[in-house]
């Protein structure tokens, strides 16, 4: 299992298209995906549970990630987290 902490870089935050982006991108591996923000804990693979978690810009988020791969999926989550969800800043 892998955990790391993500800061929610981009102006809107997890708002519906990013949600959306990032529910599509978990989908594309087979390990489960969880994240946490505050007492809240969600799986990646639902945008509506995403959605719940109420993400916005400079809050931060923590990734569990578990399974064959898991270092992949990471990866490409801070990718898409990092590169503000293919948004403009």
């Amino acid at each position: 299992m892998i955990k790391k902490e993500l800061k929610i870089i981009n102006e809107l935050g997890l708002h519906a298209r990013a949600s959306s982006k990032l529910t599509q991108l978990a989908c594309k591996f087979a390990s489960e995906i969880i994240i946490k923000k505050d007492k809240n804990k969600v799986n990646a693979k639902s945008m509506m549970e995403i959605l719940m978690l109420a993400a916005n810009k400079n809050s931060f988020i923590k990734i569990e990630i578990d399974g064959v791969d898991e270092k992949k999926a990471l990866v490409a989550i801070e990718d898409l987290i990092n590169n503000y969800f293919g948004e403009s800043k």
